[in-house]
């Protein structure tokens, strides 16, 4: 009986623990063959040494149960690094067909105490590194689709979040970051739609090293699948990257505890127009402040409370 993925390879950056460990180990059970990325470094604030160690326990356990996969410690923040990543997979499985983009650090502070350094190292890893591997995949795809004469299979699944949606005071690099990440999906797939290739991307909520302040005072359930647990994801990151998922393109998806949702693009909720050549500030004053009115002071709209999703 054939699978979903038999015959396609796989990249997974941050695959050495969470929620990457978990997509990686999903596509290889649906039969990819797997390069399992991860830098390694302990802190989830990118401190530390890196490691070889948390990349190739993945590799190892995808092996152990009768798949393909092979280790790469590269940092996919690094231009030259990630086009080796996207290389390793060339030259190990003879293409590239999935994209899974994960990796990710935080760093957070209010916007008032926040580091410059701080700020950048957290949208280098996530929004950079997001860019680094879809460009050199695309340029693969995009030369393959050529020498074909026709579209070709390329998936790309982004990893964004219900922070980027809602708001997260003490995140702005990362919520930043992670709405950034949403335009660059939307904007790779309709440069790749051509090629046969789709970008998506999900906002996970998942227990994972990141988030475990987060989920801190919700503790797993003394018998049975935690509905946080990251393989709650896992399998929407194998749907998005099989063949039944090929008129699913440039999708914003929530995904967490068994549930899916399908993000629509912002709507216009009020529209206001001049009477006259342009507005002055009395007729924006007239129109704008009573339409507000009933908002308390510093309340937000926020689009997961919409979906009834809540945060993160």
């Amino acid at each position: 009986m054939s699978l979903p993925l038999d015959g396609r390879s796989a990249v997974v950056t941050g695959a050495g623990r969470g929620l990457g460990r978990a997509e990686a180990l999903e596509l290889a059970r649906l039969g990819a063959a797997v390069v399992v990325n991860d830098y390694g470094q302990p802190g989830r604030d990118g401190s530390g040494e890196a490691s070889a160690a948390p990349a190739e326990r993945t590799a190892a356990e995808i092996r152990e149960a009768g798949g393909r996969a092979v280790a790469h410690t590269g940092d996919v923040s690094d231009f030259g690094q990630a086009r080796e990543l996207v290389g390793r997979a060339l030259a190990e499985f003879g293409g590239l067909d999935i994209l899974v983009n994960n990796a990710g650090i935080l760093r957070d502070r209010m916007v008032f105490s926040m580091t410059e350094d701080e700020w950048d190292s957290v949208i280098r890893v996530h929004l950079k590194g997001h860019f680094n591997t879809t460009h050199f995949a695309a340029v693969h795809w995009r030369e393959r689709s050529k020498a074909a004469g026709g579209p070709v299979y390329g998936r790309i699944v982004n990893t964004s979040s219900e922070a980027f949606l809602a708001g997260s005071a003490g995140q702005p690099n990362y919520a930043a970051a992670k709405g950034g990440i949403v335009g660059l999906t939307t904007s790779t797939a309709l440069a790749l739609a051509k090629y046969g290739v789709t970008a998506n991307a999900i906002c996970p909520r998942a227990r994972t090293r990141m988030t475990e302040d987060v989920f801190a005072g919700l503790r797993p359930p003394d018998e049975g699948l935690d509905p946080l647990a990251p393989e709650h994801v896992a399998p929407l990151v194998g749907y998005l990257a099989s063949p039944a998922a090929a008129r699913v393109n440039g999708q914003l998806l929530v995904v967490h505890g068994g549930m899916v949702a399908v993000v629509e693009r912002p709507r216009v909720r009020a529209q206001f127009d001049s009477k006259q050549e342009t507005f002055t500030y009395d007729e924006l004053d007239a129109l704008l402040t009573p339409h507000y009115a009933d908002r308390p002071p510093g309340e937000t709209f926020a689009a997961a409370e919409v979906l009834g999703l809540g945060r993160r």
